[in-house]
């Protein structure tokens, strides 16, 4: 299984930290996209990032959270 992509905004960057240990955890592979701090950013810029790695093959599925879970998710059905 190669590695799951996560990402996330500043709201869910707490979440995504949770995902990360669990992940870590049980020993599954993962590579973060961002954001990296709980300051104020932009869902879409992850979401872009999360779905190009999919989309190149860095990674075979992902993770997406944000503060509601809607806009991050809107961003990703922008990609294939």
């Amino acid at each position: 299984m190669t590695a799951i992509g996560l990402a996330s905004d500043h709201a869910a960057f707490p979440l995504k930290q949770f995902v990360k240990k669990y992940l870590e955890e049980k020993g599954i592979e993962y590579k973060d996209y961002g954001t990296y701090t709980e300051d104020s950013c932009n869902y879409a810029t992850y979401g872009h990032k999360l779905a190009e790695g999919i989309e190149q093959n860095e990674v075979e599925r992902g993770i997406a959270m944000c503060g509601s879970g809607e806009g991050i998710s809107m961003t990703l059905n922008k990609h294939q």
